[in-house]
């Protein structure tokens, strides 16, 4: 035994002081190795649609009802599986209305009760004993405990357990121990939860989710674009908050800046105000849905376009300082003819619907005004001193990554950027190329530095850049098309330019080698392994399948947001992966929670299973088996010294 082998033994010896302590801990840890794996559950492009998102989160993507139909079978009527569904889901506020409306309410305690306790030893039993302690609420912990574990030694079990539920309802707590096994009902059910990438932008309620997810109890995130523009924001990179406020006006959820976060923009709406009062706003229209307030319209409009053109000059010089982008072709200010109305792409002449600019110079396109200088340094500050959207985007960093490799399955958001014969593209990144695995590594290593760098001012202004170019750039990983058209949208009427052409990695997804590489490049078993992908919406309604590579790789967009569903056809993807197997769950559009509630109708409308285990996969076969047998090995090691001699038992 070497010094280094020595001195962690004896560090374990602190945790593990005898031989009894260290062999009771390898035979629970040798025990939980053959429990049956935890149920992983992936979402994807929630893009702040939080009531969607809650319920399928409550639901597990239908592994509830699953768990309730294995449980009762036929014993229970369609009807009855419905309502114990909903209660699970939405406690408190099923109650309310069943409280309202039943006659015999202590009958229906009774039986509401053992059903909801039969669902939680269902989903328990896969748990060890002192991970489902740690789940239990506090205030019910030893009767849930009592009631969810077999005790072989009582002679008339079932009146042993009626009498706790006698009692619960005698004592009135049966409303509030409801709620508990609800909750956690819903937290057993799904093990890990994997969110693969944009969480902001478009629907209204990012912050809502990100609440949740702050809260939840094992949770990691793979950045996705919209996500990375928005951390962005948070470190006080300028071209990510025009782009983040943007978006908020165009799809009409400025409130989500103002009420969710607390961010003032007064400033710029005073400026918008006064500089575009006279200005033409047509092409600056706003989408919105039912919730917004119409009053707000013509505010909105001209804020709209005064925060595009700061972006279009904040873009203009990120790209500038940065030659290392290759995004020249994105500097289309300077090439506007103000006389002929006309703007030169790609070296063609376009006519341009619009060249109202009040604050563009022409000689220096680029700078911004004296008043827009002003408006910039006040949103910086806001959007940096936010307390809840600092929590947010720490979680993000703390919680998330470009890419996971977890269970022998690959995360990522976008693509991994490639040509048309699947070589990995070499990127430049201030000067040194990286291509695969070591592009993300070092995409990433910038964006944490261009937020939490506090002594290095060039190096945060580097990975502010980064960021800006992750959520942007021609060759990043989690955009993956040559250009943003943000311009062309907005200013030419020619759709020809409105094409962004997506990396070749999306025409080499059916290609095994291609994937077999991918899969090798992030040290994956080809033959074992997965690529779970998000970011490009499927459009199930024209025959598309998420299904690529007979199963390898899944791209499980299927539009969440309300934005993309008449495109897709669907309300989104999500999969369940547990011990026997992967399912995939495709989503009906989500009317409302109270919808939910009242109607007791769920938002799964169709469930296919993608691959089935030859024998169930146990807690053995996942990272955090290997973790496990790791911890045995060292504290074997342990044992062997405390029996050679070598270290002391510290008690006997």
């Amino acid at each position: 035994m070497n010094d280094l082998e020595f001195n962690f033994l004896k560090s374990l010896s602190n945790q593990y002081p005898t031989i009894a302590s260290a062999s009771t801990e390898i035979i629970n840890l040798q025990s939980i190795l053959n429990l049956p794996k935890g149920t992983e559950h992936f979402m994807t492009d929630i893009h702040g649609e939080s009531e969607q998102f809650n319920h399928i989160l409550k639901n597990g993507s239908g592994s509830v009802r699953r768990k309730i139909n294995e449980e009762f079978g036929n014993t229970m009527s369609e009807r009855d599986k419905k309502t114990l569904a909903t209660l699970i889901y939405y406690p408190k506020e099923k109650l309310d209305m069943i409280l309202q409306s039943e006659d015999n309410i202590e009958d229906w305690y009774k039986i509401t009760l053992h059903r909801l306790v039969q669902i939680t030893k269902r989903v328990a039993s896969k748990y060890t004993r002192s991970k489902v302690r740690k789940a239990l609420p506090p205030d019910f912990a030893y009767i849930i405990e009592e009631l969810i574990t077999e005790k072989a030694e009582l002679s008339d079990k079932e009146a042993y357990y009626n009498e706790i539920i006698h009692t619960i309802i005698r004592l009135d707590r049966a409303q509030e121990f409801i709620v508990a096994l609800s909750y956690l009902i819903q937290r057993l059910v799904i093990d890990h939860l994997h969110i693969v990438g944009d969480i902001y932008d478009r629907g209204p309620g990012p912050h809502v989710i990100l609440d949740t997810l702050s809260e939840y109890h094992s949770v990691d995130v793979q950045w996705g674009n919209h996500d990375v523009v928005w951390m962005g924001a948070a470190s006080g990179q300028g071209a990510c908050i025009c782009n983040v406020i943007r978006m908020a006006a165009r799809y009409g959820n400025l409130a989500t800046l103002e009420e969710g976060y607390g961010i003032n923009l007064i400033p710029l709406a005073t400026f918008a105000l006064t500089t575009y009062a006279d200005t033409n706003c047509d092409a600056f229209r706003v989408h919105y849905d039912n919730d917004y307030n119409t009053k707000d319209l013509a505010l909105d409009t001209r804020m709209h376009k005064a925060i595009t053109i700061m972006q279009f000059k904040l873009e203009g010089q990120v790209i500038r300082r940065n030659p290392c982008f290759g995004m020249e072709d994105r500097l289309l200010l300077d090439k506007i003819d103000y006389e002929k109305k006309t703007v030169l792409i790609d070296g063609r002449e376009y006519a341009m619907n619009d060249v109202d600019f009040p604050t563009v110079n022409p000689e220096d396109p680029y700078a911004l005004s004296r008043e827009e200088m002003e408006v910039m340094k006040r949103l910086i500050k806001a959007f940096m001193n936010c307390e809840k959207l600092q929590k947010h985007v720490r979680f993000l960093f703390a919680k998330g990554g470009l890419y996971k490799a977890y269970n022998s399955n690959l995360l990522y958001h976008g693509c991994v950027p490639m040509d048309e014969q699947g070589n990995f593209l070499q990127v430049n990144v201030f000067g040194k190329t990286y291509s695969g695995k070591e592009l993300y590594d070092v995409l990433e290593h910038y964006a944490r530095r261009g937020y939490y760098s506090r002594h290095h001012p060039e190096e945060k202004m580097k990975g502010q850049d980064i960021m800006w170019y992750i959520w942007a750039g021609p060759k990043s990983p989690v955009f993956g098309k040559d250009k943003m058209a943000t311009f062309e949208r907005y200013f030419v009427s020619d759709k020809e330019t409105h094409k962004e052409q997506k990396n070749a990695y999306y025409r080499l997804l059916d290609n095994e080698e291609i994937i077999n590489k991918i899969l090798r490049e992030f040290g994956l078993d080809e033959n074992e392994s997965h690529i779970v992908n998000g970011h490009v919406p499927v459009e199930a309604k024209k025959g598309e399948s998420p299904i690529k590579c007979d199963g390898k790789l899944f791209i499980i967009d299927g539009g969440f947001s309300k934005a993309y569903q008449g495109k897709t056809g669907i309300a989104g993807y999500t999969l369940v992966c547990n011990s026997y197997g992967m399912r995939l769950v495709a989503h009906e559009p989500f009317e409302s929670a109270e919808a939910a509630i009242k109607k007791e109708s769920d938002i799964f409308s169709d469930s296919v299973i993608v691959e089935t285990m030859k024998q169930r996969l146990r807690v053995a076969d996942t990272d955090v088996g290997m973790e496990i047998r790791e911890r045995i090995r060292a504290l074997e090691g342990l044992l062997q010294a405390y029996r050679d001699g070598s270290l002391v038992e510290k008690t006997i």
